[in-house]
């Protein structure tokens, strides 16, 4: 090492004295100074040229890093309305008020007001759900996989569970369904083939030691071509001449009919239910809009069974994604689902979202941009393989990973698409109080 650059190197007692580390929190001072310090002996080890105030300007940048909370608000440009790395569904205003009632304070999450007595927290969960899909009972978990797994587990512990293998699919994040059903306890029986399965492959995979059917809807990929699957009424038709229950993961959620967005059919909870399935799971933070929950529904000696297994309680919901999925199912009883911000994007016309990317444009001149018409996808495992017209603005001569990267590190970060070699923002999921973010941030990073 060359002393002479060694000697370049301050302490870190001398370090966060400098005005400008000073500012921020000791621990995160202290952090951010000896991170630079090292990097600063790397640098003089490998012979490069270092000064104290390259090593301040590195501190500086870690401490600003070490105080940005992990989870921030995100302005969402993605190009998908649910874009799950930006957290699925965005809330709205009734369950953002909800949520934060319920932690401002102490609730009544599970006690009785006519009585005092111990009450049940699902029970106003329970009866909008019911009311919604008409199911005969209804119990919410912290998500879709925990659904799942305590449903099989429940019912088919150390039985073969009857799958298609064309619904034998990966959730996100390499957590397959296989893997959830063998977690529970459950013996996964493949059936039939990847692309055609039928109802005689169900009565030929049956045995006595068989416990469950087990229907997945395919939310994040699309089968074309020669394929076939039963309807959900004709498995449950089946399963219930086998004598066993027939549980259908739908998992988006959906409440009410997609055609009404110029979207193809996506499954209710409610078509599903009156098919004929014994149980439901869903999501509730895909096109529902709510909070992330499992929502469980169906038949009422079901439910009150998977209610009562031991493992409800170690997946069972918080007072905030109570409060949360409660206000947002009450938005939807009192017909005002259109305050829901998944249901406004996805409602929102081609025209209107013209007209946000054309006022962006206007306001980021004299910056080049480009208008184009362009697809936004619904994204978070919901409608795979359909897009939603749309518009958006470009940014031809910038550098794409650059603006892209100076945009994610802005306050708020903004998320856009890398596409064609050009970098876009896709308005369709932007309210109008977040342009002014948007035009700043852009106008910084080009800066």
């Amino acid at each position: 090492m060359d002393q002479q650059q060694y000697r370049k190197i301050p302490s870190v007692a001398k370090l966060i004295e400098e005005p400008a580390l000073a500012s921020y929190p000791h621990a995160y001072a202290v952090d951010a100074a000896r991170q630079a310090i090292e990097e600063a002996r790397e640098q003089a080890t490998r012979g490069a040229e270092i000064s104290p105030e390259q090593i301040l300007e590195r501190a500086v940048e870690h401490a600003e890093r070490l105080q940005t909370p992990a989870f921030a608000p995100a302005i969402n440009c993605s190009g998908a309305i649910l874009n799950t790395g930006l957290g699925r569904a965005r809330l709205a205003k009734a369950a953002v008020d909800a949520i934060q009632a319920a932690a401002d304070s102490h609730s009544t999450l599970e006690v009785n007001r006519q009585t005092g007595a111990r009450g049940d927290r699902q029970a106003g969960l329970r009866a909008l759900l019911c009311r919604l899909t008409d199911a005969e009972s209804a119990l919410v978990v912290n998500n879709n996989a925990a659904a799942v797994l305590l449903a099989v587990n429940t019912i088919a512990q150390g039985k073969r569970v009857l799958l298609s293998r064309g619904q034998s699919v990966e959730i996100g994040g390499s957590f397959r369904m296989p893997d959830v059903v063998r977690q529970a306890g459950g013996i996964l029986v493949d059936v039939g083939c990847t692309n055609r399965t039928r109802v005689r492959d169900y009565e030929e995979a049956f045995d006595e030691e068989t416990g469950l059917i087990l229907r997945c809807h395919p939310s994040n990929f699309v089968l074309r071509g020669f394929v076939e699957e039963p309807t959900v009424s004709d498995l449950a038709a089946c399963a219930h001449r086998l004598g066993v229950p027939l549980l259908d993961d739908v998992g988006s959620g959906c409440l009410i009919e997609t055609e009404r967005f110029g979207l193809p059919h996506e499954p209710t909870l409610r078509d599903s239910l009156s098919a004929g399935a014994d149980l439901v799971t869903a999501s509730g933070d895909k096109l529902l809009g709510g909070t992330q929950a499992g929502i469980l529904l169906g038949k009422r000696e079901w439910i009150e069974k998977i209610a009562k297994n031991p493992l409800a309680r170690a997946v069972r919901i918080d007072k905030l994604t109570a409060a949360g999925l409660e206000a947002t199912l009450r938005l939807y009883v009192e017909g005002r689902e259109h305050e829901i911000p998944t249901i406004r994007y996805l409602s929102r016309t081609p025209e209107a979202v013209h007209a946000i990317a054309k006022e962006l444009m206007e306001r980021l001149a004299p910056i080049p941009t480009r208008l184009d018409r362009g697809e936004t996808e619904v994204g978070g495992g919901s409608l795979p393989g359909v897009t939603l017209p749309t518009s958006r603005v470009g940014f031809p001569g910038a550098d794409p990973e650059a603006l892209a990267r100076a945009l994610r590190m802005s306050h708020p970060p903004v998320f856009g698409y890398i596409q064609d070699d050009l970098f876009w923002l896709d308005p369709r999921t932007l309210d109008e109080d977040e342009v002014d973010f948007v035009v700043a941030a852009v106008r910084g990073a080009l800066s």
